[in-house]
């Protein structure tokens, strides 16, 4: 099939768009034209790109025709992040496609209930940030789309995603790099409460491989959303003191309620207020219904994906891990 991905080379497709071009897909790139993809991969020599600055293009009501004028049987939005803009593509592929595939967040889910969460939780009061409140409408409207009139939507919820050329979320909750580094090193490291929030992390490729299925799996996929994450979230304690291990550390720990750790001097208002937004969160997320619909299965563990993360940041020199 001709698949149009638009943010094609961001953290997802840049291994998405590989694994397409050499499943037989015929592969379009539609970007700002302003990154490369974070991996080098000779797959993208046989890609057409097209540069656009989707905003601008929104504004001008014109996005959707730059995408039909790609000829797409399926489109891939991996950055849309307005309802308004998922009712214009919307608009301008109907009856023009076979499928169009949206990329969600695990963020449309607030407090957990019972876990790990499926994606049937209620979303009514549920998501905490306008972040999740925006997906969730964007998947609703997508859905009922789908269910009431016809329209090939399906939903994918990624976690933390994870993997070489970017920060992981951090065991304390938060992107800081010097997190890791005080693990790396056998320093002290504070964590909110008693470390026994979560996190839930997925390697990028693993987001690409769920994408990939979906799209192969048509009958299975479309009216649906689905959540891809790893096996099995993390504590921040747990994930901590793999983290020093991986350094031969033993981790030096300290738990102290939540107001008493954002007075830490070395955390700043931005880590404290993205660790809050962790912490209240605290996903724990079940891949069953994307292992069983379709054939989903994620190659790496949390600490595999953070750890691969983590090992590209030591090898360009951006965690100090003291040697």
């Amino acid at each position: 099939m001709r698949v149009t991905i638009i943010g094609a080379t961001g953290h997802i497709g840049t291994y998405l768009v590989p694994r397409l071009v050499r499943a037989g897909h015929d592969v379009v790139s539609v970007s700002r034209g302003e990154r490369d993809p974070y991996q080098d991969d000779s797959a993208w020599e046989d890609v057409e790109s097209v540069s656009v600055d989707r905003e601008a293009a929104e504004a001008d009501g014109e996005f959707g025709e730059v995408i039909l004028s790609t000829e797409p049987d399926v489109v891939i939005d991996l950055i849309c992040f307005e309802l308004e803009s998922a009712e214009a593509l919307v608009s301008a592929l109907r009856g023009e496609v076979q499928h169009l595939l949206h990329c969600g967040t695990i963020w449309v889910h607030g407090h957990s209930d019972l876990v790990p969460v499926t994606e049937d939780e209620p979303r009514t009061r549920r998501p905490l940030g306008e972040y999740g409140r925006k997906k969730a409408a964007i998947e609703s409207y997508l859905l009922t789309e789908a269910r009431q009139n016809g329209f090939p939507a399906t939903v994918l919820h990624p976690g933390h995603i994870s993997g070489p050329g970017w920060v992981p979320v951090n065991p304390a909750g938060n992107v800081d790099v010097e997190v890791f580094s005080r693990l790396a090193t056998g320093e002290e490291v504070a964590l909110p409460n008693f470390g026994l929030e979560t996190v839930h992390h997925v390697h990028a490729d693993d987001v690409a491989q769920a994408f990939q299925r979906a799209l192969e799996r048509w009958s299975a996929a479309v009216g649906e959303s689905f959540h891809v994450v790893s096996p099995r979230a993390l504590t921040l304690r747990g994930y901590a003191e793999a983290v020093a291990e991986w350094f031969g550390q033993e981790a030096d720990l300290t738990f102290l309620p939540f107001d008493e750790w954002a007075e830490r001097p070395e955390y700043d208002d931005q880590a404290v207020s993205t660790t809050e937004d962790h912490i209240r969160h605290s996903p724990s997320i079940s891949i069953e219904k994307a292992r069983e619909q379709l054939g989903y299965e994620p190659r790496y563990t949390s600490l595999e994906a953070t750890r691969e993360a983590v090992d590209a940041l030591v090898s360009d020199g951006t965690i100090d891990v003291g040697r």
